[in-house]
């Protein structure tokens, strides 16, 4: 098993391509109100979550996914670009979490956004699939609030802007890293039980891009994948003992594709000098067994809708689902904090070219079981 370099990371985690804010920069000033550097970088962390309005009224709300607002993944950076977009453009702002947490019902997240728009909001960000019901139902309410749903897709409600993302572009890129890396026994965790549609495309994508990269390589790999202990997207004694299992069979890296999954994901590659694949955002902050991480532009794309809506371009996204990509610079793995030294970025850059020009194609089907179909050089085993 290869050593792994500990990598810093001063701050908040960041998206590592140029359709974003970038990264904060140390040596530059930061305006403590907007989070703006003079480099233009936005440093998520020093913009405040909670803020009070001169009039009570907030004009931007978030309602988060399952899980905690601060859980370093989907919630977070999804937070991060609407306090951003919010504070660069002198707009009031809050989030609101449906109560009962992971076991938080249709009643509940309506009822927050309820609260939001109760409060006076223009515009509202809802993060996860499970928001589709309660997003109907409160367009249909509330026809003047404007709605954005990320990771999930509604049509014909002209107040709804829904925003999905290519992740088996993100997973295809990050299972052919770890196999041209020098891995050939591999692990997919994922949450939701098979049932949430971005975690079948990261799973999905990253077994073609596994098998792609064998093909290159005419190596054969071995291939653990699991949906168990993962309906909740939380960590758990069950789940870190599941993948501890896993690392003393043999396997080498494990993409973690499941929020706070990662924590035990984390915790089973440390406790057995493991390696595993962050999801969402740049995870390498959170663990040194981190050699990359397969992500999605949560804040800048979230950004782009709520500034189509004040921009009087709302048409561009209302009533229908956008789907951001690689050619739209919104998925990849980053370049910046990755651990591999068999795979150069300019390899990375050149295969990141052909997936944008369509020379490589990926596809996007929801496959929750890819051991049923048929691999050149991939074994699944239990």
């Amino acid at each position: 098993m290869k050593k792994f370099i500990s990598v810093l990371l001063i701050g908040a985690m960041v998206f590592a391509f140029t359709a974003c804010g970038g990264d904060k920069n140390e040596d530059a000033g930061t305006d403590e109100q907007t989070g703006t550097s003079e480099s233009g970088a936005i440093d998520y962390s020093k913009i405040p979550d909670t803020m009070e309005s001169e009039d009570g009224k907030y004009q931007i709300a978030f309602i988060t996914d399952v899980g905690q607002l601060k859980d370093q993944s989907f919630n977070e950076f999804t937070w991060n670009g609407v306090k951003a977009y919010a504070s660069e453009n002198d707009k009031s702002y809050k989030y609101y979490q449906p109560a009962n947490d992971q076991a938080a019902t249709d009643a509940d997240r309506y009822d927050a956004m309820k609260a939001a728009a109760d409060s006076g909001a223009e515009v509202i960000v809802a993060a996860g699939f499970l928001q589709e019901k309660a997003l109907k139902q409160a367009a249909e309410d509330f026809p003047d609030v404007h709605f954005i749903f990320i990771d999930g897709a509604i049509e014909g409600y002209d107040n709804i802007a829904s925003v999905n993302y290519r992740e088996e572009q993100a997973g295809y890129l990050a299972g052919y890293a770890a196999v041209m890396d020098g891995f050939t026994k591999l692990g997919f965790s994922g949450g939701g039980g098979g049932s949430n549609p971005a975690c079948e495309r990261y799973g999905y994508g990253y077994v073609q891009g596994v098998e792609a990269a064998a093909e290159v390589k005419d190596v054969d790999v071995e291939m653990r994948y699991s949906w168990e202990y993962g309906s909740t997207f939380s960590a758990s004694p069950d789940l870190q003992a599941m993948l501890g299992g896993w690392y003393e069979a043999g396997t080498e890296v494990i993409f973690m594709s499941g929020g706070a999954m990662f924590q035990s994901g984390a915790a089973a590659a440390a406790a057995n000098d493991g390696a595993i694949i962050g999801v969402d955002v740049d995870q390498s902050g959170q663990s040194d067994t981190v050699i990359t991480s397969a992500m999605k532009d949560l804040a800048g794309s979230t950004m782009d809708v709520i500034g189509a809506y004040y921009d009087g371009n709302w048409e561009n996204y209302g009533g229908k689902v956008t789907t951001f990509g690689a050619a739209e610079g919104r998925v990849g793995i980053p370049t910046d904090t990755w651990q591999l030294e068999g795979w150069t970025v300019d390899d990375y850059n050149a295969l990141l070219e052909q997936i944008k020009n369509g020379e490589v194609e990926i596809d996007n089907e929801l496959v929750s079981d890819p051991s049923t179909l048929d691999w050149e050089h991939i074994t699944f085993v239990k």
